[in-house]
């Protein structure tokens, strides 16, 4: 009868001890819980390792993308900048303006006569009134006295992305559109 409750059997009373000690709703042998309990393998650290590396490098090109984007967006604004600030000289002067572009040296100059440079790896095209165009690497808009000027656009480029600047031949009026 003492074997039938169970009371003064040993194994029995042992897996009772080993479930109420154990925090998992599944009786497990002490031994094997406590061996897989503390760290992590080195398949699993270098699976986290690489899974860093992979997340990192994304960052890393999506942020340098952004950073030659955010360049020619502000090399365009500038530029429209010039254009504007050429037009007003045109009707502050009362006098003719010329916003020349070189499209060899990537440069452009405006009323204020300087040679401004816009960074390495853009390209630059213009197209302007065939009169305006003194060699084959040089395109000019002029801007006269009344705001109005001889209209034309110009595209700067970078890899896939294009920004054009406008400039309306009646008004002169000066826009920025991403093509």
């Amino acid at each position: 009868m003492k074997g039938e409750r169970g009371t003064g059997n040993g194994e029995q009373g042992a897996a009772v001890r080993t479930a109420a000690f154990s925090r998992s709703p599944f009786p497990v042998a002490r031994s094997l819980r406590a061996s897989r309990a503390h760290g992590f393998t080195l398949l699993e650290m270098l699976a986290v390792i690489l899974l860093i590396g992979i997340a990192a490098a994304a960052v890393s090109v999506s942020v340098s993308q952004g950073l030659a984007s955010a360049r020619v967006n502000a090399a365009s604004v500038e530029m429209a900048a010039a254009l504007r600030a050429t037009r007003a000289q045109a009707i502050v002067t009362g006098k003719e303006q010329v916003f020349d572009v070189d499209i060899r040296k990537n440069t452009y100059k405006g009323a204020d006569h300087r040679d401004v440079r816009l960074p390495s790896g853009m390209k630059l095209s213009i197209t302007s009134a065939k009169e305006d165009q003194p060699d084959s690497s040089t395109g000019r808009i002029r801007f006269f006295p009344d705001g109005s000027s001889t209209g034309g656009h110009i595209t700067l480029q970078r890899e896939q992305r294009k920004w054009q600047v406008n400039v309306s031949w009646l008004t002169g009026a000066v826009s920025v559109v991403t093509t």
